[in-house]
């Protein structure tokens, strides 16, 4: 014969109801957040799933418009041919299109090949900017950096160094130095140049770098700091004369122009970088994914030697790392803005 136990609770009579109730609420609750962190997961498994258009803010053939195109060419090969539509939006030093980009869709399908002008330079330069740096973007990954070129004119200049181009423009009228726009980093650079120099730059604002380099030819300015990328060409043909570059190393595009602080001026090292943010609220799985593809890239040896071979120096950084970069750049820029004065309205 079986014996049965009685199973008893000292629990009081509804506790046991109250807690399937509570059980099944919270069930609910949970469904809708693990959907929605399903369909998050689903849609940055799926991205991207049709063209991606890569604003950039300057003419085809500059240094940002020649980095963006390599970078679409690896990401587009990367994704199975999904198309990278390189959109250039000139103008404004980069402004209307860093405001564009920022009034885009959130959605990985707009994004920006932004630079030091645009976000971290703008905000001390500008009263009011159609967009804000930090809270308009998301950083996604720094791509690359760029060292500048101090170009003079051989038909023009005598020097070969930058010692002698300063000796040299002692005896002119005043120093002349080209720039692709005003608040740009070459802008500033002209400024802590004439401050390592003792002399006192007049700038000379042009719309673009083939307009500033017009000016160079024509002996309108004595020099400009133009990027590795742009001024190689012109070097290597004999058409220009590198005086020294602006980073803390030797580039190896051009290994044999020496720093400007090899050449006696160590407190003058400045570069540009170029990186990709999106619009503010991208969701983070699909940043992540392009940040994870943008590194991966770049840093393929391929889309090194085509970004090396064309003058700039690869990173690839992380999301947190690129962050940091802006925001320390910010400052850093904003104290030589504050140096100058400069006010662009």
């Amino acid at each position: 014969m079986k014996t049965f136990t009685k199973q008893t609770s000292n629990a009081p009579r509804g506790t046991g109801r109250r807690a399937l109730l509570a059980a099944a609420i919270t069930v609910g609750l949970a469904a809708p957040w693990a959907g929605a962190q399903a369909q998050a997961a689903g849609a940055a498994a799926a991205y991207p799933a049709k063209p991606v258009r890569m604003i950039v803010g300057f003419p085809a053939g500059t240094g940002p418009d020649i980095v963006a195109r390599l970078l679409a060419q690896k990401l587009s090969e990367g994704w199975g041919n999904v198309g990278v539509i390189v959109d250039n939006k000139p103008g404004a030093g980069g402004l209307i299109a860093a405001g564009e980009a920022a009034r885009a869709a959130p959605d990985g399908y707009t994004i920006m090949l932004g630079e030091t002008g645009q976000l971290s330079i703008a905000p001390s330069s500008y009263n009011k900017l159609p967009y804000d740096p930090a809270k308009d973007f998301v950083a996604v990954s720094q791509v690359v950096t760029s060292d500048f070129v101090l170009l003079v004119n051989p038909q023009k200049v005598p020097s070969r160094n930058v010692k002698e181009f300063v000796d040299w423009t002692k005896q002119q009228k005043g120093l002349f130095l080209a720039t692709f726009g005003a608040g740009t980093p070459g802008h500033f650079g002209a400024f802590m140049f004439g401050d390592a120099v003792k002399l006192k730059p007049e700038p000379v604002h042009y719309k673009n770098t083939a307009d500033a380099l017009g000016g160079l030819f024509s002996g309108d300015v004595q020099g400009v700091f133009a990027s590795v990328g742009l001024a190689a060409p012109n070097v290597k043909a004999g058409k220009l004369v590198a005086l020294g570059t602006t980073g803390a190393t030797r580039t190896s595009t051009l290994p044999d122009v020496p720093t400007i602080k090899e050449q006696g001026y160590a407190n003058l090292e400045f570069s540009s970088w170029f990186g990709i943010v999106a619009p503010a609220k991208t969701p983070p799985d699909i940043v992540a994914r392009l940040n994870a593809d943008i590194v991966k890239a770049v840093q393929s040896p391929e889309g090194r030697a085509k970004m090396e071979e064309a003058g700039f120096r690869v990173t690839g950084t992380s999301q947190q790392d690129f962050a940091r970069i802006i925001a320390a750049d910010t400052v850093t820029w904003g104290k030589a803005v504050a140096a100058t004065g400069f006010k662009a309205d």
